[in-house]
């Protein structure tokens, strides 16, 4: 028998999906597909990938990424399956809610909003330096309250106004990743500079493989961090005009797009720069591994180019950020999970006390940066260092238990407009792949002669406080597991595209 708590929580999301009409369905197919495609794309592409080429080889750094690529694929394909079929702006908080236990869509959803309120803080930290690569001398408050100010405008206007604004973020990094995979091939021959560098750099010292399994472990980990981002795809779903259509479509692009953006580009870079260089490991623009390239082939001002792509990479992750953590806590307010005022709507459509509520959030942990050396502000950082991977953990769940539901209650799977491929290895593998990346956070801790419990601390931090919140909501709540032949598969007539 379901507790009264439990039935509390299902009528507060009955109650709270008659409400989403207010949503503005303003996101176009092409918005969606350019958000999807530019969703990894970022700091972790453009300066991260040196530094892994440098520790693993551009064998190692390859396989790890590849690796990872495949589980993003599989996640993206359960998380399609369940937004195509009903497009919600909680997303995965809401599917927990629905098809798992309340308790775990309640904990989704606040950490989920976490990850992104603090990562608000993280680019405007990025800003900062990035242009202080131009102007030197200029206090940094300046360069972070414009860009604060410019990214709380995109979202404050209206969804398409992010939309928009997303798409020609996007739009100026695939176009320099497609400019550099296409300039190193051309390299690689000799068809561009002075002579053809061919293959002779997979030959040096032990690459194309480097420093052993433990080294491509911490890789592997790293990997995870810069393809973070694609699951906005499931929470735009429920601004997206014609979402049956548009999710598949954008969705059928990530493995594509994972095969082209990262595995290319980490190939070229290692033909070209011999993994023993050491400007791999330095994370400053100026010798970013697309920045050598490009010097390489001539280009002038090759820094400076990479120093503005970058500004649009950290640009379009905090925008990204704000939207989506504003669009989570919308949810949680209108499912009576964060208090009622959240859940206000502006005559645009757009949630503008969350809004409000995530800037100063974001504001407030970029200021810890300048106080106590900021220690708060790392540890507020590394808090939110796992939130991604926890909710990775969350969409694999759900899916796994949306399916089975569905089959549970006597449904037609040829009636979902979407069908996520090899059920149910997909989840499954997601889960284990996230599983063993939130555990292996930082296995270096546990292998010295005694535990760095610091560094167990530091990496771990975001784990017990997840735990925390799911565990105090359900034993408060009293909330249960749902039994799959009762999990609310009714999709509303405003979710019914």
């Amino acid at each position: 028998m379901q507790s009264a708590a439990q039935n509390r929580d299902y009528s507060e999301v009955q109650v709270s999906n008659n409400e989403s009409e207010q949503l503005r369905r303003s996101l176009k197919s092409r918005h969606l597909t350019m958000i999807s495609l530019g969703g990894t794309i970022g700091t972790g592409l453009f300066l991260a990938s040196g530094g892994a080429i440098h520790s693993a080889g551009p064998g190692g750094a390859i396989l790890s990424y590849l690796v990872i690529g495949v589980m993003v694929y599989f996640l993206m394909q359960s998380l399609a399956e369940m937004g195509a079929y009903m497009p919600v702006a909680g997303s995965f908080s809401t599917y927990a809610t629905k098809f798992v236990d309340p308790s775990l869509g309640f904990a989704l959803g606040w950490n989920y909003w976490y990850n992104w309120a603090i990562t608000i803080a993280a680019e405007l930290s990025a800003v900062t330096m990035i242009m202080k690569f131009w102007f030197p001398h200029t206090p940094s408050l300046l360069w972070s309250s414009i860009f604060l100010v410019i990214m709380f405008l995109l979202n404050y206007l209206s969804v398409k106004g992010f939309g928009e604004a997303e798409y020609w973020f996007s739009l100026i990094k695939v176009v320099t990743v497609i400019i550099f995979i296409i300039a190193g091939t051309l390299m690689i021959f000799g068809i561009l500079g002075d002579h053809a560098v061919g293959f002779k750099n997979l030959t040096i010292g032990d690459a194309p493989f480097h420093g052993g399994f433990m080294t491509m472990l911490g890789i592997f980990m790293a990997a995870g961090f810069s393809f973070q981002g694609t699951e906005l795809l499931g929470v735009a779903a429920g601004e997206t005009d014609d979402p049956k259509k548009a999710i598949p479509r954008a969705v059928k692009s990530v493995f594509w797009r994972i095969l082209l953006f990262y595995v290319l580009a980490i190939l070229v870079i290692g033909l070209l720069i011999p993994y023993t260089n050491e400007n791999l490991a330095n994370g400053d623009v100026s010798v970013s591994p697309f920045t050598l390239v490009f010097q390489k082939a001539g280009i002038a001002f090759a820094a400076s180019v990479m120093n503005a792509v970058i500004l649009t990479a950290v640009l379009s992750a905090g925008n990204s950020g704000m939207y989506a953590s504003t669009r989570m806590l919308w949810d949680l307010a209108r499912e009576g999970k964060a208090p009622k005022f959240l859940a206000k709507l502006n005559k645009n459509g757009v949630p503008i006390n969350a809004l409000i509520a995530t800037t100063l959030v974001g504001t407030l942990a970029f200021l810890a940066s300048f106080f106590g050396d900021g220690t708060v502000y790392v540890w507020l950082l590394n808090a939110s260092g796992m939130s991604g991977f926890i909710a990775w953990l969350g969409i694999a769940i759900c899916h796994y238990r949306f399916r089975r539901a569905y089959v549970a209650q006597g449904r037609d799977l040829n009636e979902l407009p979407f069908r996520a491929k090899l059920f149910p290895f997909g989840p499954l593998f997601a889960f284990a792949v996230c599983a063993f990346v939130v555990l292996g956070q930082n296995y270096s801790a546990f292998t010295g002669d005694h535990i760095d419990w610091n560094g167990v601390m530091v990496s771990y931090i975001g784990l017990p406080l997840f735990l925390v919140v799911w565990l105090g909501y359900k034993f408060t709540k009293k909330s249960k597991l749902i039994p799959l032949e009762q999990c609310d598969l009714a999709v509303e007539p405003d979710e019914d595209m």
